[in-house]
């Protein structure tokens, strides 16, 4: 009968260090690993974001050069994306 509590006693202990081990261990990791994934995270998506905006300028011209863009060229090639016109007639 006092072997059954011990063992009972010993099994209660046991669990109570596990819980309390996971708990410092989650403590552990929300404090200090947490917040270093969290800022090396965003500081990839900055880099990435910086880059495509880099990729997004237009490249630098010197001082004095000119360059004309036609407006018209860029008309001529969306036009054809644009599909065909259906002229509907009502039916009665």
């Amino acid at each position: 009968m006092q072997l059954n509590i011990i063992l009972y006693l010993v099994g209660f202990v046991r669990t109570i260090l596990v819980i309390a081990a996971i708990y410092l261990v989650i403590r552990f990791v929300s404090r200090y690993i947490l917040p270093y994934l969290v800022e090396k995270g965003m500081k990839n998506v900055r880099q990435k974001m910086e880059n495509q905006y880099k990729g997004q300028q237009q490249p630098r011209r010197n001082e004095g050069e000119v360059t004309i863009e036609d407006p018209r060229q860029e008309d001529s090639t969306s036009g054809s994306n644009q599909g065909d016109y259906v002229d509907f007639e009502e039916v009665e």
